[in-house]
């Protein structure tokens, strides 16, 4: 992941081969295929690693319902801002696919802790909670005069926890 956090910093992403990072990281190819499809499968990994590392050093809470979505809420307005001070092409990259499915998953793990019976229509809202939380973000992320990251986090719990809490019904 460093590796790749680096070549960032002199290319572009669609120019760096798993072979330089393998170089990078003084792995050989294959090692890097044992872990990794492909360089967006290291990507993936890159963004989530980076998503659960904010979140920890935030120390948010995942105690209970509402505590977990203001968490998630507050986690990727977090990342957003902090893309800035990562190689700017890494903040430029479309994060979407990464952020929204990690987000997905965290709610996923959620309704399987709270007994949610899987199902189409509960992965299908927490897909649409997932990119809720993200637009929400990414707007406040592109306003020149944002509120603190805390208030829009209360301010997406607001207007995503009725899409949530319709998931187990």
């Amino acid at each position: 992941m460093d590796a790749l956090v680096k070549l960032l910093t002199e290319k572009e992403f669609a120019d760096v081969s798993v072979q330089e990072i393998a170089d990078e990281a003084t792995l050989n190819r294959a090692t890097f295929y044992l872990h990794y499809p492909d360089k967006d499968a290291l990507l993936q990994a890159t963004t989530e690693a980076r998503f659960r590392e904010l979140i920890a050093r935030r120390g948010l809470s995942f105690t209970d319902c509402d505590g977990a979505l203001r968490a998630i809420a507050l986690g990727v307005c977090d990342y957003l801002a902090e893309t800035t001070s990562c190689p700017s092409q890494l903040s430029q990259m479309p994060l979407e696919n990464s952020v929204i499915s990690l987000v997905e998953g965290m709610f996923q793990e959620g309704a399987s802790a709270h007994g949610v019976e899987p199902s189409a229509e509960v992965a299908l809202r927490g897909t649409a909670v997932a990119w809720a939380i993200f637009g929400a973000a990414r707007h406040w992320f592109l306003t020149t005069e944002r509120l603190p990251a805390e208030e829009m986090a209360a301010k997406i719990e607001v207007m995503v926890k009725p899409m949530l809490l319709n998931a187990s019904h």
